[in-house]
């Protein structure tokens, strides 16, 4: 993520404009010399995957574009307690101000990208690829699934606008899903992907009746997986979905799934402990330069 998309820039603004209010960093501007400068470590205290090293250099420069941001390790790589991933120079009223903000957002990507890096291990060797969902904190969509890619998952559709996915109220007011199919292949047209929903064996075989691109075979056992695997034969992509946990994921994957999609990686995965600690200054009269 070089270059901040429009709605994280404005997540941030909205972030620090609940941060500060309408005094400002009360603590900071009572206590440190406005023109005091300092150094800190960006560093993470337990073990995990590192995601949002971009925003949190936007979150710093929004702040005060003097401070300057240095980042040792790179979204997407694991990294171990203790392990600084970037350094931070400038005033340090600023670094101050912006920090909580910049924390809370890469301890939440940091936290996803860990998720998901377990759930791609525990399938590693398969064919099945780990997605997201729709289930992401609101207004911060892109970041999560940013986070999610960071972590070697991979992203479904982005929203309601870029891909058909009709699940069972769908159909139930279309009447039946080749119905269902039917009129949303003739709004969308090829280029969109089309996907349904199923539950049962019987809606499987109405599904493989159409030209969808896909099928999400939702809440189904081990036994049942493979028996839909085996008459989709390869006509279209498949995901299952519903339940799976790290117990669970790798005997999905082995059913022979294109792609397993978990919610939980966006929307329960614990954020990753990482802290902004200010290199202290040398004493005067220390042995330090001796």
């Amino acid at each position: 993520m070089n270059q901040i998309p429009l709605d994280v820039a404005q997540l941030i603004a909205i972030a620090y404009a609940e941060d500060l209010g309408d005094r400002g960093d009360v603590t900071t501007a009572s206590v440190i010399d406005p023109n005091h400068e300092s150094r800190a470590n960006l560093v993470v205290h337990e073990a995990g995957i590192i995601a949002g090293l971009e925003i949190a250099r936007a979150c710093f420069s929004h702040i005060d574009p003097r401070i300057d941001m240095l980042t040792i390790r790179n979204d997407g790589e694991l990294v171990e307690a203790g392990t600084t991933v970037a350094t931070v120079t400038g005033p340090t009223a600023s670094i101050l101000t912006a920090e909580r903000v910049a924390l809370n957002l890469v301890g939440h990507m940091s936290g996803i990208a860990t998720a998901t890096r377990a759930y791609v291990d525990a399938a590693a060797g398969t064919a099945a690829s780990i997605s997201d969902t729709r289930k992401t904190t609101p207004g911060m969509r892109t970041i999560d699934k940013y986070a999610v890619v960071a972590g070697g998952g991979v992203n479904h559709r982005f929203g309601l606008y870029d891909a058909v996915l009709i699940k069972d109220n769908h159909i139930a007011a279309a009447g039946s899903i080749i119905e269902a199919v039917r009129r949303a292949r003739a709004s969308v047209g090829v280029d969109v992907i089309v996907e349904v929903e199923v539950d049962t064996i019987v809606q499987l075989s109405d599904v493989l009746a159409t030209d969808a691109d896909r099928v999400l075979l939702d809440n189904m056992g081990i036994d049942q997986l493979v028996e839909a695997v085996a008459m989709v034969g390869g006509a279209m992509v498949t995901e299952a979905s519903g339940g799976i946990d790290l117990t669970t994921v790798r005997a999905v994957a082995e059913t022979g799934v294109d792609i397993i999609s978990v919610g939980w990686i966006t929307h329960s995965a614990p954020a990753l402990d990482v802290a902004l600690d200010i290199v202290p200054e040398p004493k005067v009269g220390s042995d330090q330069f001796e």
